[in-house]
């Protein structure tokens, strides 16, 4: 650069600072009128006018896909959903900064069965409830100041949505992926309808206190997940950013287990019956003594039928069909059970054993059956114990081979089998190779592996859900609709009052032609899981408004994985589970060439009000607009993002609230503010731009880490330390301040930031403006260290004043400490990462010669640094480094407390406070 150039670039600063200090000087004299709500209307306003956040692909570029779970449009936020969005919100404008390609889309999981509820109440049809509801949620996110690309919205209650769900399930139909089966349903016999499991409370209908819940059998639709089992618990591996809690829920909902199968022989005198089982314990299948269905299992009804224990086994079952799987199966429930007249044999021993049916048996686990031993099994022997049923002994301890008998309880641990026919005196667990070869060649069974993973029913008796897209033809069959038939909509001439799916009340959508032979048929009345709608709408966002396909190929691949996926916790198996076993179907389909879907997870706490979830049965929901009008959408934000980790549970706190106020209002003041001077006080500038640059790194890395209340603590103390330094701070100094701080609180503050920006005579939008890049070159750690000298001397000198009642001091002494201290101390805090015993430590330094010279001293500081850490120097700098800091201040004390000063090194006084001196931490003598 020339000197010519360099003398204008010098000019057009100074120009732009002196009109930067014109506006800061205007604005302090509105700082009292502020309203950060008005604010908050301005900036929104501005950034939809100019489509600030819109998104398209830009391959010069590093894409970051950033996405929240969607909401039920529920017409409210509640403080759960300000901590959520916030939270997506700083990360996509961290990103965007950054200068990545930031996608962040908003839609809503809008089918469901609030809506269908709220029809049945009011008459309402589910459409206008739940279109009127998103309008109320999506108008509160706006006012939050969500930076989403609202051009991507979707609802998936909409035609345009749904009809993908149908082309899915064909495309999963073809592929084998979904099929129809049997299955149980609960069924109220007073409202003539299928209940969904949250419709069940305490045995009993909803609407109908007074009706028990029955199960009974239905077709149902399925899809396929099994299939997927082995590779979904394989693949967590790939999910190093999942939080470890989420997928170990994971594996265990997927539950594989190796173990054996064996198939028994039903005694029938008519036809050959069997019921298998799966065991992981075929070590104990000589202590067999009967055998257990679960009371839905399709073989009971089967062997009751005609027989004179039909009517008591059917009224069990009906009884225990009141109860959930957690009733039935848990630790310390005593368990029931009834015996159905029939007998089964054993391939070992070909003795015949009673088949009884429990409620403990649940009939998607395993095969629905159970092998009982009672003698090697608590729950078998409580059972048996119960209903008096033999107990066999087959295991013995290694000592106790010859003479032992189970007789209180069971005896589960591992041994010796005993009464095992020629496998008697094996251990137990080596023999289980053996048992599973034996029923493999005798056709009887064998090794098995074996899945807690069910395949997912899919299908509702429900109006407010997706159509099946299947017809029911007398010619034809179950027939697929036509794709260019799709999407078959809901109907609208319905009835919601509660007797049987709504959708059978329409006969414009019940008639219809076959797609195959064009005979008149009917089409399938039941409706998709809305868990199906949510299972692939994270794909839907890469390519919205496609009326062709449900996304491009190359759009979906170019912005997939999700980078960042947030959400809660009590969505860590099913959506999450669905969501990557769609990502994979998709894939085989060769929709999109990924295995999962999100790179990174994040599982958000609970925000609390008085200790407890907030909830409006309780009466503590805190309303998000009345803080909005009050406080402005920044405070509630920061304050949601300020007080704990986004994994932990947040406290609400009407105090912390308007504290979070004060410091916005402070900032935007301060940042403002029209004091500074044209000072050369360069030694406080360089404190400032230590400060400010430290700063930047470590919020950087704090809003990469989601460590939000860190940085936004850190923030908070600068701008206190800025607001108390302000007229020391030359007017080049304080610009960079300015500006860089309103950039670092931009993400959690963006409508306020934006001001500052405009007021500070900025070009553009702050929310795009680049991230400040810290300048290591500017970090001066001695300054800053002496800073903290400063700060702390001051405040020790004024409690010695105020503890001797001196209000006009004629000497001040300062005793810098002994050198070897700093040493001691170093070494200190390095150790006591290790240990933290006062013997070791002290040991330690006794085994140094130059520390063993003090060993008097050291073995009274160690315990009392321990008992007290106010006492371990949190800065260690030197002797050297701490004697330069104190001449320097050596001026501004004796103008601070209008006496003289004096500084001594410990090794140079024989006073004998001397010896009390430590790093940073002075001895001080008043007179």
């Amino acid at each position: 650069m020339s000197e010519q150039d360099n003398q204008s670039n010098q000019e057009a600063q100074q120009h732009t600072q002196q009109n930067q200090g014109q506006i800061r000087d205007q604005s302090q004299n509105q700082s009292q009128e502020i309203s950060f709500k008005e604010i908050a209307t301005k900036w929104q306003k501005k950034w939809e006018d100019q489509e600030l956040f819109k998104t398209s692909e830009d391959r010069t570029k590093n894409k970051y896909y950033v996405l929240e779970m969607f909401p039920y449009p529920s017409g409210y936020l509640h403080m759960g959903h300000v901590k959520n969005y916030s939270l997506g919100d700083v990360c996509a404008r961290f990103k965007r900064m950054n200068g990545f390609n930031v996608l962040y889309p908003m839609g809503y999981d809008s089918f469901g069965l609030p809506a269908e509820n709220a029809a049945m109440k009011t008459g309402e049809h589910p459409d206008v409830f739940t279109n009127r509801n998103i309008q109320g949620i999506q108008k509160q996110q706006k006012m939050l100041g969500c930076s989403y690309d609202w051009s991507r919205e979707i609802a998936t209650s909409r035609p345009e949505y749904y009809k993908w769900n149908q082309w899915l399930f064909l495309k999963f139909f073809e592929k084998g992926l979904v099929y129809r089966k049997n299955g149980l349903i609960n069924w109220c016999p007073k409202c003539n309808t299928v209940l969904a499991n949250e419709q069940v409370i305490n045995g009993k209908c909803w609407r109908h206190g007074d009706t028990d819940v029955i199960q009974k059998p239905l077709e149902q639709w399925y899809l396929n997940i099994r299939s997927y089992a082995d590779e979904l618990l394989n693949d967590i591996e790939k999910l190093p950013h999942w939080p470890e809690r989420v997928k170990t829920m994971q594996k265990n909902w997927i539950g594989k287990s190796k173990g054996t199968l064996i198939d028994f022989e039903i005694l029938d005198p008519v036809e050959t019956k069997k019921v298998s089982t799966f065991t992981t314990r075929i070590d104990t299948i000589f202590g067999l003594t009967y055998v257990v269905l679960a009371p839905e299992h399709e073989l009971v009804q089967e062997l009751i039928k005609g027989t004179e224990y039909e009517k008591p086994v059917k009224e069990f079952i009906a009884e225990v069909s009141k109860k959930t799987a957690i009733e039935r199966t848990a630790e310390g429930k005593e368990k029931n059970g009834i015996f159905i007249g029939k007998y089964v044999i054993n391939p070992f021993t070909g003795e015949q054993v009673p088949l009884w049916i429990a409620d403990y048996a649940l009939v998607d686990y395993g095969t629905g059956a159970v092998m009982a031993v009672p003698a090697h099994d608590d729950r078998d022997f409580a059972f048996a114990k119960k209903y008096n049923l033999p107990i066999k002994t087959v295991i013995a301890p290694q000592d106790k081979a010859d003479a032992f008998e189970v007789q209180d309880k069971a005896y589960t641990e591992d041994g010796i089998l005993i009464n095992s026919k020629e496998f008697t005196g094996k251990q137990n667990r080596e023999a289980i190779s053996e048992l599973q070869e034996w029923l493999k060649k005798n056709n009887k069974g064998g090794e098995h592996t074996n899945y807690r993973l069910r395949d997912w029913l899919i299908s509702r008796q429900r109006y407010w859900g997706t159509p099946i897209p299947m017809v029911h033809c007398e010619t034809c069959g179950l027939v697929p609709e036509k794709e260019e038939n799709l999407p078959i909509l809901l109907p609208k001439d319905v009835r919601f009052d509660g007797e049987g799916n709504p959708i059978a009340t329409s006969e414009t959508f019940m008639n219809c032609t076959c797609p195959k032979c064009g005979k008149p048929a009917r089409r399938e009345t039941d409706t998709m899981d809305t868990f199906f709608d949510s299972s692939w709408y994270f794909l839907r966002f890469t390519d919205p408004h496609n009326d062709k396909l449900p996304f491009d190929k190359e759009q979906a691949n170019y912005w997939l994985k999700v980078d960042q996926y947030i959400g809660g916790i009590e969505h860590a198996i099913l959506h999450l589970l669905y969501s990557r076993f769609f990502t994979k179907a998709l894939r085989d389909l060769g929709l999109v060439d990924h295995d999962e879907f999100s790179d990174r997870l994040l599982t958000l706490g609970m925000v609390l009000k008085d200790g407890a979830k907030m909830s409006k049965s309780l009466g503590n929901v805190v309303d998000p607009g009345e803080i909005f009008d009050k406080y402005g959408p920044d405070t509630a934000r920061t304050f949601i993002l300020s007080g704990a980790s986004p994994e932990k549970e947040n406290e609400w706190s009407d105090t912390g609230v308007h504290s979070t106020y004060l410091f916005l209002k402070k900032l935007y003041n301060t940042m403002l503010a029209s004091k500074t001077h044209e000072t050369t006080n360069t030694t406080k500038d360089k404190i400032v731009l230590s400060k400010l640059h430290a700063l930047i790194a470590e919020v950087s890395e704090d809003i990469d880490q989601f460590k939000y209340n860190f940085a936004i603590n850190k923030i908070r103390e600068f701008t206190n330390y800025v607001a108390k330094a302000e007229e020391k701070i030359s007017r080049e100094v304080f610009d960079e301040v300015a500006e860089k701080t309103t950039l670092l609180i931009s993400p959690f503050a963006p409508h306020l930031a934006e001001e500052i920006w405009e007021q500070l005579g900025k070009e553009g939008f702050a929310s795009v403006a680049e991230w400040p890049k810290s300048d290591e070159s500017k970090i001066d750690e001695t300054a800053m260290y002496g800073d903290v000298l400063e700060e702390t001397i001051i405040d020790d000198i004024r409690g010695i004043l105020q503890l001797a009642k001196i209000t006009e001091p004629k000497k001040i002494q300062l005793i810098i400490s002994s050198q070897w201290k700093y040493t001691f101390f170093d070494l200190f805090k390095t150790k006591i990462e290790e240990t933290r015993n006062p013997k070791e430590l002290i040991s330690f330094f006794m085994a140094n010669e130059e520390m063993r010279k003090h060993g008097k001293d050291i073995t009274k500081i160690i315990p009392s640094a321990l008992k007290d850490g106010s006492k371990i120097p949190l800065v260690v700098g030197s002797q050297e480094q701490e004697r330069k800091v104190f001449l320097e201040l050596k001026e501004e004390l004796a103008t601070t407390f209008n006496c003289e000063v004096e500084l001594f090194i410990a090794e140079e006084t024989d006073h004998p406070k001397a010896r009390n001196a430590s790093p940073g931490k002075p001895a001080i003598i008043v007179e």
